[in-house]
């Protein structure tokens, strides 16, 4: 795992002695837990269909909570983050990891699978609520470089999870409760970094950004927090979205206009955030919805899906890494403009290829396509919206995991239905969407540049 060449944190805490390193160290051991979760559902998604008599959809509903409980600690988390501490939010993330961990061995039926998944959503979003923050506040003057890198370790231990899939449950034929116990290694370890460190107040406090600002910044608080919790009721009873409907497209408008009035006429403040939230519900869902499911979407390819699935995370964690000189070169978001149109390109790929060598080869585009969207866009929000806090950051990762909490369902659906290149296409929709996203905040960033050099 990469150190940082910085020991010691400069300037505000260095009296307090605050070890950069392993911090960042331990937050990466942390997201490394989280993404062995991602890797461990996909193995299993097909043992409790194959073995337990799950349908898809019935998986899609079960794993909801993962994600939908990732948005709720994510934002709670992001919420009360410098009232009760990092350190306090990490141990909530220790507990709810080894609880859940425990509940999922035990697992044969869709009610616990789901009470275990509603515990490892919680610990996940609790990491997310604290660590982005924490990584900003260790590396203030570079954000987006150290949050690829951090962000490494979500597709870096899906690699891992794969591997340890393959050569454990496929090769030495052991049950995939052996797989699940290997996550309590990287849990320990994670918990020992961290407890008794000292970890320092997230940038929002030290740049004097009051509390009722950040909330202001975000743009439309209540309105954020009310569709978030409908979506989240949405997601958490067995049935999937029906976009045929109109009255569900009378509550997007309804939503999108209260946004709109809220951010403008109450806060008077940009709509920045509120749109950026919107292109990680798209961004999220592409990445995480699509990955989930590479078992039954793949199923027909005559490539093991595992393989796939590493090829992918593999790629993710490599362009991640080395993320720094993309940034600089293109900017944020040129970087999701470029991924946008890359990752519709993989998706319509997938949904045509028959055989192991081309299945393959949109596997990779895919990847090269999706591997900045998560960092980037926290990037971006700490970038262009710092005075959103750790608030901004943790409603970003909540809005991306509850968006997949929703998109699961829909998938399973469509798989089960209309089958898996059907469903491939359907998803391409969402990147196309982005095309379009992308192009126009970067317009809406270059005419801002412009109206503040015509200023000064």
């Amino acid at each position: 795992m990469s150190m940082p060449a910085e020991n010691q944190i400069t300037g505000t805490y260095a009296a307090k002695s605050v070890d950069v390193s392993r911090l960042f160290v331990a937050s990466c051991l942390a997201l490394l837990v989280t993404s062995l979760t991602f890797a461990l559902r996909a193995k299993i998604e097909g043992v409790f269909h194959d073995s337990y008599g799950l349908s898809r959809e019935e998986i899609g509903w079960a794993f909801g909570p993962a994600f939908w409980g990732f948005a709720v600690a994510t934002f709670v988390g992001g919420a009360i983050l410098d009232q009760v501490k990092t350190r306090n939010v990490l141990r909530i993330a220790f507990v709810c990891h080894l609880v859940g961990l425990v509940v999922l061995l035990f697992a044969r039926d869709k009610t616990l699978l789901f009470a275990a998944n509603v515990f490892i959503g919680f610990a996940n979003g609790s990491v997310e609520a604290a660590c982005n923050p924490l990584v900003t506040t260790l590396y203030p003057h570079d954000k987006t470089r150290m949050l690829n890198r951090f962000h490494v370790w979500f597709p870096g231990g899906i690699v891992i999870g794969g591997v340890l899939s393959w050569l454990l449950v496929s090769q030495f034929n052991l049950p995939w409760q052996v797989l699940a116990a290997v996550l309590f290694v990287p849990l320990a370890l994670y918990g020992w970094l961290f407890f008794g460190e000292t970890i320092p107040e997230t940038e929002r406090v030290t740049s004097g950004v009051s509390y009722r600002d950040m909330f202001r910044h975000v743009g439309a608080p209540l309105t954020i927090i009310a569709l978030v919790g409908f979506m989240i009721l949405a997601a958490s009873l067995p049935i999937a979205i029906d976009f045929n409907a109109k009255a569900t497209w009378i509550v997007a408008g309804l939503v999108l206009v209260a946004i709109v009035v809220e951010t403008l006429v109450v806060n008077k403040t940009s709509l920045l955030f509120p749109f950026t939230m919107f292109c990680m519900f798209l961004t999220a869902s592409t990445e995480l919805g699509t990955n989930q499911f590479t078992g039954a979407l793949l199923d027909k390819t005559g490539l093991d899906p595992i393989i796939v699935l590493v090829a992918v995370t593999g790629i993710m964690a490599l362009g991640r890494y080395f993320a720094g000189p993309l940034v600089h070169r293109l900017s944020p978001v040129g970087v999701l403009f470029a991924s946008a149109v890359v990752s519709a390109l993989g998706l319509y790929l997938y949904s045509t290829v028959s055989g192991p060598g081309s299945t393959l080869f949109a596997a990779i585009v895919f990847a090269v396509g999706i591997c900045y969207f998560w960092p980037t866009m926290l990037g971006f929000v700490s970038e262009y919206a710092p005075q959103t806090g750790a608030l901004g950051l943790s409603i970003m990762g909540g809005a991306g995991m509850v968006a997949t909490s929703c998109v699961l369902p829909i998938m399973g659906r469509s798989i089960d239905t209309a089958g898996p290149q059907q469903t491939l296409r359907f998803m391409t929709v969402l990147p196309l969407i982005l095309i379009v996203a992308f192009a126009l905040l970067a317009l809406y960033l270059r005419n801002r540049r412009s109206g503040q050099r015509g200023q000064n």
